[in-house]
């Protein structure tokens, strides 16, 4: 888990950044909702070994402040643009967890110049028409984009579980077996769940993306313009057991795009980056080693960034 450093960049405002070093092409992690770089701690490392490799807390959450921009996943992708075009200097190979996932390809679709290759894990997809979802899952996100429940919700949430009780459950959500998860990324995760306690905007970050995310997914014709969009050879890697992007609604978007790469991860839910890292590595590398040779002949890499002071 060592070879994570932090540092704070501007990017329209500060941008804080974890660094996983390595050389060669560029890879830039994206997190998931309520995320942050910690989740990639267990797999940045191992992709360094082959690549550059970048995980920026997006606008809102982390250490990632608004600013004076916009915390939704539109003004997300906007801000992963960004970085792309005037920090990293070259195309490149974008790996999303959820709604990570869903802003990387809002950034393939819009700008295929910036993005080399997509790696879309658990990605945030419509869902699959006559398949059953998960009651928590549903009843949460119902709260979420409903105005007012919403805001009690996020907040009676945090007061009941507290920060350890809040990973804890999130884990065992995302997770088919939360034990896999070592004890002191657990830990991060709750530092990183006491320090944004602090911060005004962190519920109000969760809310905003919930919402335009389930936006982007219930509006099914625009979701496939989207996807018909992006030029970047794809792989989608897919829990069997998530409970919040059945294998069902991912298998069905790779689908759409023959020339996609659709893995299943036997035994794994939502989060297989933290849940066996191993494993998300070596299918990410078998990937570009082969069906996704030309997302790493293309990727450049980064031109670097001069760090600013952390406020």
């Amino acid at each position: 888990m060592g070879g994570m450093q932090t540092r704070r960049i501007d990017v329209n405002g500060p941008l804080n950044v974890a660094d996983f070093g390595g050389q060669g092409p560029s890879m830039v992690l994206v997190h998931g909702l309520g995320g942050s770089h910690v989740n990639w701690m267990l797999l940045g490392p191992v992709l360094a070994e082959r690549a550059r490799v970048l995980a920026p807390d997006m606008a809102g959450f982390g250490f990632t402040p608004p600013a004076g921009r916009g915390m939704d996943v539109h003004a997300n992708a906007g801000l992963l643009g960004d970085l792309l075009r005037t920090e990293i200097g070259a195309p490149a190979i974008l790996v999303g967890n959820s709604m990570g996932a869903l802003i990387s390809l809002m950034v393939a679709s819009q700008h295929p110049e910036l993005v080399a290759g997509l790696v879309l894990l658990g990605p945030a997809v419509p869902v699959a028409p006559g398949v059953s979802r998960d009651r928590q899952v549903t009843l949460a996100f119902t709260a979420y984009v409903t105005p007012g429940v919403g805001e009690m919700f996020v907040r009676r949430r945090l007061a009941t579980l507290g920060p350890e009780g809040l990973v804890r459950e999130t884990f065992s959500l995302c997770c088919v077996d939360p034990s896999r998860v070592p004890d002191e990324v657990i830990e991060k995760h709750v530092e990183m769940v006491r320090a944004r306690t602090r911060m005004p905007w962190a519920h109000a970050a969760v809310l905003r993306a919930a919402r335009s995310l389930m936006g982007e997914i219930l509006r099914r014709r625009r979701f496939a313009t989207r996807l018909a969009r992006v030029e970047a050879p794809t792989l989608v890697l897919q829990g069997e057991h998530d409970r919040l992007i059945t294998s069902a609604a991912a298998r069905l978007a790779a689908r759409a795009r023959p020339g996609w790469t659709y893995r299943q991860l036997d035994g794994l839910g939502h989060t297989p980056q933290l849940e066996d890292p191993d494993r998300t590595a070596r299918e990410i590398l078998s990937w570009v080693d082969g069906p996704g040779r030309a997302a790493l002949e293309r990727a450049g890499p980064e031109r670097g960034a001069p760090a600013v002071e952390a406020g």
